[in-house]
Parts: structure tokens; sequence; C-alpha cells
């Protein structure tokens, strides 16, 4: 039985909505973190080496890495569905979206996390170079979506789950105005709206109200 192992606030979100758009049969586990450290429990990180989130077990397979866990319940249990194939038209920019979540943004973020706790110093041509990535990233999304509906193109895929965590619930780590993206807020909007949305988002975090805005 497929079982998705959910660290509350955190990337494992996706794979929950993952199993939401499929709709395929999944068995949902909630881990709260601790309330002094913000970290995963001890028996959230006893699931898989890596010690972080999100993880999958199915059967005797226990999965870590949102791309790798989102292939496998694609391809395994969801019959390729929300994932395009290199015949598709849209199959490079899918490519491109998918893996600049984690390739290009998350690390942009990390990289704003870890200068605020260094006293938020950019004095040097380096370290103003490492935090700019992020308002880029930031531009080339508003710059894909002024000619896009979704990441890959007018379909809703894959690309467009493993995209939404930095946009959405990262923001509550990593304030972002979105006042100067318009694009970017209809995505939002566009998002929301979906009903495996909203469905995931109410099961994975159900005190916390999606980041949409």
């Amino acid at each position: 039985m497929l079982t998705v192992h959910h660290l509350g606030i955190s990337q494992s979100d996706r794979i929950v909505w993952l199993c939401e758009e499929l709709d395929i049969p999944y068995t949902l586990l909630r881990y709260e973190r601790d309330p002094v450290t913000r970290l995963a429990p001890p028996e959230y990180k006893a699931l898989h080496p890596s010690g972080t989130a999100p993880v999958i077990t199915d059967g005797s397979l226990a999965l870590a890495e949102s791309a790798a866990i989102i292939e496998y319940i694609a391809k395994r249990h969801g019959g390729g569905r929300l994932i395009l194939g290199p015949d598709h038209p849209d199959f490079p920019h899918f490519l491109y979206w998918f893996h600049f979540s984690n390739g290009t943004m998350m690390p942009a973020g990390l990289v704003e996390v870890a200068l605020g706790l260094a006293g938020g110093t950019t004095d040097s041509d380096t370290l103003r170079g490492l935090r700019s990535r992020l308002d880029r990233a930031y531009d080339m999304i508003e710059a894909r979506l002024s000619t896009a509906t979704w990441f890959a193109g007018s379909a809703f895929t894959a690309a467009d789950i493993i995209m939404a965590f930095p946009l959405t619930t990262m923001r509550l780590f990593i304030p972002r105005d979105l006042a100067s993206y318009p694009n970017l807020r209809a995505y939002l909007k566009r998002l929301g709206e979906r009903p495996a949305f909203r469905a995931a988002m109410t099961k994975a975090d159900p005190d916390l109200p999606p980041h949409l805005m």
C-alpha cells in the first residue's frame, strides 16, 4: 500500500497533492515538527537515510526526493499521467520546469535563509551574486507565465506540482511580495481553484491556509 509520510509545513505536501490529482488510493501519515527546533521528529528521520521530507513507503520500498517520488507515483500508480513524454511538443518545457524547482529555486531560497541567519550581509560580489539568484528565478517565472497557462504549456502537469511549494509554502520562511508579479499571482489563483489542491492542503496542513497571495 502506498503511504505518504507528510511532515507538517514541508515540501511533502507536493506528494499529497499529486495523489489527489491522480485520484489514487494512498494512506496519509502526518508528523508534527519538534516544537523547539522546528525540525522533523526522530521517527520521521528514521524513515529514510536522508532524514528529510518527503518520504513515501510502498510495500518494502522507502523512497525520498520530491522529483523521484513524483515520477515513481505517476508512472507506477498513475499510468504516467501528468508526466509528458519526449514525443510531446511541450516536453522540453515540462522537463525544464520540473527540475527548476529543486535545481534552482529551492537552492536560491536556501541562500536567502543562510544569509539571513548570518545577518544578511552582502558585502562582496560573490554574496550579492548569490542573493540575486532568487530574484532572477522569480523574473523567469513571471516571464514564463506571461506566455503559458501552466509551466509546461497549456496542460497542467507534475511540473506545476513540484513548482508550487517554493511559490507558496516556502514563502512562509522566505517572504516575497508578489505585487510586481501579476502573472504569478494569476497562476496561484488558478492553482487554488483546483479541487485536488484544496483537498490536499486541507489534509496535509489543515490549520495552515494555502499561501497563495
